[in-house]
């Protein structure tokens, strides 16, 4: 279409219909252009591998002759067997098994120990650990109150019952972690754990474990109402939301569902603090995300979703993720080879890069080196996608892939200038990534409280594992706590402060 047509000798109405003719074949080539580059992308998403990175040094690696591989082949199998050779031969050690595990020894002896007419004697032993598992082990704890009575007053005296989490249940503590790990961390529905713990012996209702998970539910949602303080006490917070089905009132037996969306907020990366919390949801609309920060002022790192644009102003202070205009540039070089979003992927690697190298540096470090290393990048990259911009046809893909970021480049660039920002929203987009494990498993949520109650029993569970914590240990010994525990002192309970009993 660059090609030039020779339009002297034609009258003037012939010229224009020809340079209308020529616009409109050259707008809908971008068309086809646009189209072909959706259409690659729908396959890529299906059927392609997911990652990112450009492998540019990669492009020619299949493009070997046959005679070629089978020399590098048969060199490769000479090179092994000379090392082989000139190698000691290592035998394979095993690691111990944990020490903490409980062991039960099984004796074998000989069923002859004498010989020559005499007795023998012992002399050592060989010991083998086998490792060993038995699903579903349940134990009854028996707990028996004296009671104890005065001959002379009749005075009757008795310890008395602890408080639980449930009162008058049968559930430890320990159980009800193991459901709620179980539905929340592990993604098991309760009637799968309905079935589990049948085959060992021990059938539990679903109704029950659905009673027992609700009330957990209610006496665990003050401490992640005073998470989400926490979490909001910070300047930089990540935001992002992702689709869950709820099923609608009343469809019970149709299974009829809508789309609810389940939010999740962080502190900065580069924060101390490690948590999330997230907030179940019965839409988009960005009134969710307004009465989630209230009053909270700072600096949001989102994507471009126009929901968080009415969060925007004098306290709030928008911030843009470079992995998502990247990945613009990365889709459409995956779609159509384009040239341009190479060197735009070249560019933004580069600031990437300028990022690894200063990983865990101090703020002051990183703001030094964004200053004097990210600045010029920046600006070169700018320059060079505004000029790029008027040589592409409007409509098309790749203009669409500079748009995007020409469009937020303020927000985009507020990073440079402040070190607690990270580059992307990363960070919180893995966070969510364990919901959307547990959507092919759940498929749904039951109600909008019943999602409100997932929200709050992963935002604890997902942080205890973001401090290294094993959740079941985690949740076991807050609820053996909380009953009797004071609201004042109700932030020790937090994840990223509990320290298990052992440290």
């Amino acid at each position: 279409m660059d090609e030039q047509v020779d339009l002297q000798g034609l009258d003037e109405g012939a010229r224009a219909l020809v340079q209308r003719l020529l616009a409109d074949i050259k707008h809908k080539q971008a068309q086809i252009d646009k189209l072909a580059y959706e259409m690659a992308l729908l396959k890529r998403l299906k059927f392609a591998a997911k990652t990112e990175a450009l492998h540019t040094d990669q492009r020619h690696l299949l493009e070997d002759d046959l005679e070629e591989d089978l020399q590098a082949v048969h060199e490769e199998v000479e090179q092994l067997k000379s090392e082989a050779e000139r190698a000691p031969r290592q035998q394979p050690k095993r690691q111990s098994l944990p020490a903490q595990l409980p062991r039960q020894s099984f004796a074998h002896e000989p069923e002859v120990t004498e010989c020559c007419n005499e007795p023998m004697r012992r002399i050592g032993e060989d010991v083998a650990e086998k490792l060993d598992y038995t699903p579903g082990v349940f134990t009854v704890h028996r707990h028996v109150r004296g009671k104890w009575v005065c001959a002379c007053c009749q005075t009757l005296k008795q310890a008395p019952v602890e408080a639980h989490i449930i009162d008058k249940g049968i559930p430890t503590s320990g159980l009800l972690a193991q459901v709620l790990v179980a539905k929340y961390a592990d993604h098991l529905p309760l009637y799968r754990q309905e079935a589990i713990y049948a085959r060992a012996g021990v059938p539990i209702p679903r109704s029950t474990l659905a009673h027992w998970v609700g009330s957990c539910g209610v006496q665990l949602q003050p401490l992640v109402d005073a998470l989400r303080k926490e979490v909001l006490a910070h300047t930089v917070v990540h935001a992002d939301e992702t689709p869950v089905q709820v099923l609608k009132r009343g469809s019970e037996r149709d299974g009829k569902t809508h789309r609810a969306y389940l939010w999740a907020y962080t502190p900065g990366r580069h924060e101390q603090m490690k948590a999330v919390v997230y907030d179940f949801c019965e839409s988009r609309a960005g009134k969710h995300a307004s009465a989630f920060l209230e009053d909270w002022s700072g600096t949001l790192l989102v994507d471009d979703f126009a929901g968080y644009k009415q969060l925007i102003g004098e306290q709030i202070t928008e911030a843009g993720c470079w992995a998502h205009a990247r990945r613009k540039f990365f889709e459409l070089h995956k779609a159509n080879q384009s040239q341009i979003a190479v060197q735009a992927l070249e560019q933004i690697g580069q600031l990437y890069e300028i990022e690894r190298q200063m990983q865990g540096a101090p703020a002051d470090e990183r703001l030094r080196m964004r200053q004097q290393q990210s600045r010029p990048v920046v600006d070169k990259l700018k320059s060079w996608l505004t000029d790029n911009r008027t040589k592409v046809p409007e409509g098309s893909a790749t203009a669409k892939a500079i748009d995007y970021s020409l469009r937020r480049w303020q927000a985009l660039t507020v990073f440079v200038d402040n070190a607690q920002l990270p580059i992307d929203n990363n960070w919180v987009e893995n966070q969510i990534r364990p919901i959307a494990l547990g959507r092919k498993n759940w498929l749904f949520a039951g109600s909008l409280r019943a999602g409100q109650r997932a929200a709050a029993v992963m935002s604890l569970i997902q942080t205890a594992k973001l401090n290294g914590h094993d959740p079941h240990a985690y949740l076991k010994d807050v609820m053996d706590k909380l009953p009797s525990w004071p609201n004042s002192r109700i932030l020790e309970l937090l994840p990223h402060r509990w320290q298990p009993a052992s440290a």
